[in-house]
């Protein structure tokens, strides 16, 4: 087959998206298919290439990736961490890889066999959408977590609730501005499933968030979780007795709104004024980076916050630790996502420390492999490390976690899940356009 994969994250940036279709493209060219891939000059998470990335990728360049793909690279527009300015890069990128899709496939005989428009950036599954039409060939959208519900999650009357003090009269303005902003949201949110209905196929990364799109009418959504490369990932021992006196806590990922990573160092505070031995390390990077550094200073929690650290270290930090932490705020969305982190701890051996709902606490559950507490829940937490620090033993690793992902989340299984789809879209949209027209 022919694949043409249109994304706003790919490599040489790591993340989860990255890492996600670097595994699978690498397997889907060693089975012999064509893929192509558009996506912007490398600049995330920054918002700005580094000097380096400015140096070896420009715009309108077409490379060879790591793995025997063609890297068509658009452009992108620096951007801040806020949601506007990521929201006019998404769009930038977007227009620019229509025109460059459109140049460069102009003839019939080099179009792809089916098109995969992964979200976010949102404004990628417009540009899958309309070159498939074009093209006539088939539309895979793909949605990695609950999108577009994390950003335009709102109340059932699709209005922003403004909150006021008691015999305050309300704001007009305030109000109006939040009611723009609902309904934004909810166009947003319309145009979304609109263009997600036009697919062929829709993949999404769990089953909870399958079933919600069946309930907004898309037909048979089918789900091919991310994962990790279980090969790649050293089964961590458990520390020899009295190795260390401190109970360790590691999280190490994304440092931003949704972790709701503030209840992790206000335990901790708690820990050490009770004179519980125990230290976290954050590591990774995030809007909330400093907040959470500042907050960790003011309550004395013996808690420290580092940068993110290139993948080659990441084993020795999983090694130091007795419980890593995967967190997530109390929001309905949640329920539905799974955190693309979880897999690759699940293959440490390490012991779970999940402030987690919805499927992800059911994976959790369902492999063994710690304990699950209600998001957000700071005494559970305290409680929890208290026995955890009280009796090593209840921290030991556990061989579950890797016997699940070796099941349902290695690199292997989910490709060759893929290209069964794949193969399936192509097949159909070759035999209906062999199908002669009705008169």
């Amino acid at each position: 087959m022919r694949i043409l994969l249109i994304t706003h994250y790919y490599a040489p940036e790591f993340g989860a998206p990255q890492r996600r279709w670097s595994a699978l493209i690498q397997r889907f060219v060693d089975a012999g298919h064509q893929v192509t891939v558009a996506a912007p000059v490398p600049h995330y998470p920054g918002g700005r290439p580094t000097p380096q990335q400015r140096r070896t990728h420009r715009v309108g360049a077409v490379e060879r990736g790591d793995h025997g793909e063609t890297v068509l690279r658009t452009a992108y527009l620096p951007h801040r961490s806020d949601i506007g300015t990521r929201t006019a890069d998404h769009a930038v990128a977007a227009a620019d890889s229509l025109r460059r899709l459109l140049c460069r496939f102009a003839r019939t005989s080099t179009r792809p066999d089916v098109v995969i428009a992964t979200a976010p950036a949102v404004p990628s599954l417009l540009v899958g959408r309309m070159l498939a039409l074009r093209w006539r060939v088939p539309l895979v959208a793909e949605m990695r977590d609950a999108w577009p519900d994390l950003v335009t999650h709102v109340g059932p009357a699709g209005a922003v609730p403004v909150k006021l003090a008691p015999h305050t009269r309300p704001d007009p303005l305030r109000r109006a501005v939040g009611l723009a902003i609902g309904r934004a949201k909810g166009a947003v949110h319309h145009a979304v499933t609109s263009w997600q209905q036009g697919a062929q196929v829709v993949v999404t990364t769990t089953a909870r968030f399958a079933e919600v799109l069946r309930e907004r009418g898309i037909d048979d959504p089918r789900v091919v979780r991310n994962g990790t490369d279980l090969a790649g990932v050293r089964a961590q021992l458990d520390h020899p007795r009295g190795h260390h006196r401190e109970l360790r806590c590691l999280y190490l990922g994304n440092m931003g709104r949704s972790q709701g990573l503030e209840t992790v160092v206000r335990a901790a505070a708690r820990l050490r004024a009770r004179g519980v031995p125990v230290q976290v390390r954050m590591i990774g990077h995030g809007v909330e980076a400093p907040a959470l550094a500042a907050l960790a200073h003011e309550l004395g929690a013996p808690v420290q916050v580092l940068s993110r650290i290139p993948h080659t270290e990441v084993q020795e930090q999983y090694a130091w630790a007795d419980t890593v932490v995967v967190s997530l705020r109390d929001w309905e969305p949640f329920a539905w996502t799974v955190p693309s982190k979880l897999y690759e701890l699940l293959a440490t051996r390490r012991h779970i420390t999940a402030l987690l709902d919805g499927e992800a606490a059911e994976v959790v559950r369902e492999a063994g492999a710690g304990d699950v507490l209600a998001p957000e829940d700071e005494d559970a937490l305290v409680t929890l490390w208290s026995r955890l620090a009280a009796d090593r033993s209840l921290a030991a690793g556990r061989d579950s976690g890797r016997d699940w992902v070796a099941a349902h989340a290695d690199d292997d299984v989910l490709a060759a899940r893929y290209l069964g789809i794949l193969e399936q879209v192509v097949a159909a949209g070759r035999g209906a356009s062999d199908t002669p027209a009705r008169p």
